[in-house]
């Protein structure tokens, strides 16, 4: 089968250092002329700039209907591999094809306007995904009885709390048919009856044939959904054969860190 998203040699690099305030009151300049020269002198010393390189050369196929757990701890690199994928942010080096539209939830209220309504931002997500506005009709009254902010449609949402948002967040990727879904942490905030009802809705969306990325520290809902687990540690991406196996390498990764910090701190 034709893959629907395929990787090759993927790395993203940043540039960690120190950022120079363009726009500076007094008291910054004052500071700053004291600061100036034992800054300078620690550069020279070390460098101004330190590579930070959050994904390393990272390939893979992933096909239509499968769903893709991704695991590591925290900075190892799995919200920027997912963004990467969401075209948000541009990659260092390598290739990546995705033969379809892309849905992302990346964080609570992600992709919404603040100053706009539920049922307006609704349509601009739609929009954004290159659906016509009769598509996006069709699908409406079903992504507000999945997110049951009926009451609210009419209230801008910069005034719903994190759990509103996110059940609306997560009904317009989920129900706007895109090919790809992209989804980052995204049962964080909500309760167990809604929780369960996400997973419902990616086991669905799964059978219909469409691709889901799924980063979450909730190994549970990993091993329940997941056709495929990435465990992503220090930028490098690992697969063992089966889920059980890649999230058991996880864990026995996060043993090690703990004994090595405890034996440090000891």
């Amino acid at each position: 089968m034709k893959p629907i998203v395929s990787v090759r040699n993927l790395s993203k690099r940043y540039h960690v250092g120190r950022q120079r305030n363009n726009n500076p009151t007094l008291r910054d300049a004052f500071v700053e002329a004291i600061s100036s020269p034992l800054a300078n002198l620690r550069s020279k010393r070390h460098g101004s700039e330190v590579e930070l390189w959050a994904l390393k050369d990272i390939s893979f196929d992933v096909t239509p209907g499968e769903v893709v757990g991704i695991i590591g701890r925290n900075g190892a690199g799995k919200s920027t591999l997912l963004k990467i994928l969401a075209r948000i942010v541009k990659p260092s080096t390598g290739e990546v094809d995705i033969y379809g539209r892309v849905g992302s939830l990346l964080g609570v209220g992600s992709g919404f306007h603040p100053d706009l309504t539920g049922r307006e931002n609704v349509f601009l997500n739609g929009t954004i995904l290159g659906m016509k506005s009769p598509e996006i009709k069709h699908k409406f009254d079903e992504i507000v009885a999945f997110a049951e902010v009926d009451q609210f449609l009419d209230t801008p949402v910069k005034h719903y709390s994190s759990g509103m948002y996110l059940r609306l967040a997560f009904a317009i990727a989920a129900h706007l048919e895109p090919e790809v879904l992209l989804l980052d942490e995204v049962l964080a905030v909500g309760d167990n009856p809604f929780q369960e009802k996400c997973i419902k809705k990616m086991k669905s969306v799964s059978r219909d044939g469409r691709t889901v990325f799924f980063v979450s520290h909730n190994l549970t809902h990993i091993e329940e959904m997941c056709t495929r687990v990435f465990f992503i540690n220090s930028g490098h991406l690992h697969e063992e054969n089966d889920v059980g196996t890649t999230v058991t390498r996880y864990l026995k990764d996060i043993s090690t860190l703990g004994e090595r910090t405890a034996n440090a701190s000891g």
